[in-house]
């Protein structure tokens, strides 16, 4: 009997102008961790896809085997009953229902009365969770659960229904420090048992931790598979890309100007404490931090988001001591957000739309919008930013996240702002798009814009800023020049060792 538990040969997807997959093959054995990585519009989603009975391949493309056995999902549901799990990055929980009511929500167990069982629902969800090894109280309703706990009921709602071959997509875009281990110790378990994790994630530290072998998918083709113990990150990234890891953060060539913002003694809230700084015109200043210790509350105060409490913000030599969204892009502040989806964009608007947002007033006369100026204005970001659409009236949730992305940064670039406070800028995009958002960001700089920086990726705060903060429980811990920055000194000043 073959050690394979899922194996596609040939596999082929075609859109209207666009091959979406072609000819793959792909194969993961029993018990195995495999990565499945790639950069965004590689061909990973249109391939978990099909596995999943979402969709079909084209006709007369390929074949695929399960434990051995050809099958041609017609639906989601075909799939499920073949031992396939997905777990998607936007869960599919009801978060009014208890955790052992969702588990089993499509297999309710009743007594002979045909009402619930509630003791034979809690024996069959108290079996899923102890495989994971997480225990979580059944009786808590899912809203009153973390994002890493609802991860693991949805885990353990695909187990309750025999799910063998355990597709992750992103699972770790929603998860924070401890959070992380937690996933990797659940996955460790599910391999203990046998079942394969087809695992999806653009953060490449994280393959290297967890999987067993890697393969690469670029412009919907199979560049290679490599077992984790022969790979190394720079030749995942030249696979995936074709450029190697040393071409990953750009040079710096900008002259640091006069302070173009200045912070003193700055209070908000709980989570900002008595925080001063400087940044000036062309640098990128860095702020580092564990998660959680008031790096976005400090970006949600620059940008009048939260109240200011006490002490002021000087913009051009101008005393702010009270501000307000409206008024952080009057005096030239713009902020990308850490949740481009619920905060940045509206995603059932064009990108057009989204674009020229804050600057409408400026577009409009006489109440009506100037079209060809605004076209002007939009075509421009596009070019400047590489932003791939078919036309500027696509609506932004049919982008990737990259796309996506550059979208909420066109957006403040519109308002020709001096400073753009950038929270998590690179999360949730591929290596490619990483690359291009850095070379974006230095090409800002160069210009004079000042940039601040939140972000949770030491090597992309030590990559790409001029100098550093570090903020701990709400207050900045330290400074580091570029020099003598390293991750140890970093962390040092993150968790407060001397």
């Amino acid at each position: 009997m073959s050690d394979d538990a899922l194996e596609l040969e040939n596999i082929s997807k075609t859109f209207p102008g666009v091959r979406a997959l072609d000819n793959i093959s792909f194969r993961c054995t029993v018990g195995e961790i495999h990565a499945l990585v790639g950069e965004n519009g590689a061909g990973k989603s249109t391939l978990i896809n099909i596995i999943a009975g979402v969709m079909p391949p084209d006709h007369g493309s390929g074949s695929m085997r399960v434990f051995g056995k050809e099958v041609k999902f017609r639906s989601p549901a075909e799939a499920q009953r073949a031992g396939i799990g997905v777990i998607y990055q936007e869960f599919n929980l009801l978060p009014w229902l208890t955790v052992a009511e969702n588990i089993l929500v499509s297999q309710l167990p009743v007594n002979k009365l045909g009402l619930v069982s509630r003791r034979k629902m809690a024996e069959a969800a108290r079996g899923p969770l102890s495989t994971l090894g997480m225990p979580i109280d059944l009786t808590l309703k899912v809203i009153d659960l973390s994002v890493a706990e609802q991860q693991v009921v949805e885990i353990a709602k695909a187990l309750s229904l025999n799910a063998r071959i355990m597709i992750m997509d992103e699972p770790s875009a929603v998860l924070a420090g401890h959070e992380l281990e937690n996933l990797f110790n659940v996955l460790r378990a599910l391999k203990a048992q046998g079942i394969t994790v087809v695992y999806i994630s653009h953060r490449l530290d994280e393959i290297f931790e967890i999987a067993d072998r890697a393969t690469v998918l670029k412009d919907g083709k199979v560049m290679g598979t490599l077992t984790i113990k022969e790979a190394d990150k720079s030749t995942l990234i030249r696979m995936m890309i074709g450029r190697s890891l040393e071409d990953t953060f750009p040079g710096s060539k900008n002259q640091v100007g006069e302070a173009v913002m200045t912070c003193r003694n700055l209070n908000s809230g709980k989570k900002v404490r008595n925080i001063s700084f400087e940044l000036h015109k062309g640098e990128i200043l860095g702020v580092a931090g564990l998660v959680g210790n008031g790096q976005a509350e400090l970006a949600r105060t620059l940008f009048g988001i939260d109240q200011i409490d006490a002490g002021e913000i000087i913009i051009d030599g101008k005393h702010i001591k009270s501000l307000d969204p409206q008024t952080a892009v009057d005096i030239g502040i713009g902020l990308v957000p850490e949740d481009r989806k619920t905060q940045g964009l509206v995603l059932s608007l064009s990108i057009r739309k989204n674009i020229t947002m804050p600057i409408l007033g400026n577009l409009t006369r006489m109440g009506m919008i100037d079209n060809q100026r605004e076209t002007g204005i939009v075509n421009q970001q596009v070019e400047a930013l590489e932003i791939k659409t078919h036309n500027l009236d696509q609506e932004v949730q049919n982008l990737s996240g990259g796309n996506q992305q550059k979208v909420v940064l066109a957006k403040w670039l519109s308002t020709q702002p001096k400073v753009i406070i950038l929270d998590e800028p690179t999360r949730g995009i591929d290596v490619g798009t990483k690359m291009e958002m850095y070379n974006i960001m230095r090409s800002l700089a160069e210009k004079g814009t000042g940039i601040l920086m939140i972000s949770s990726e030491l090597p992309e705060i030590l990559g790409m800023s001029d100098r550093i903060l570090v903020m701990r429980d709400g207050a900045i811990a330290g400074e580091l020049s570029k020099d003598e920055a390293t991750e140890e000194s970093i962390l040092r000043l993150a968790i407060g060792e001397e």
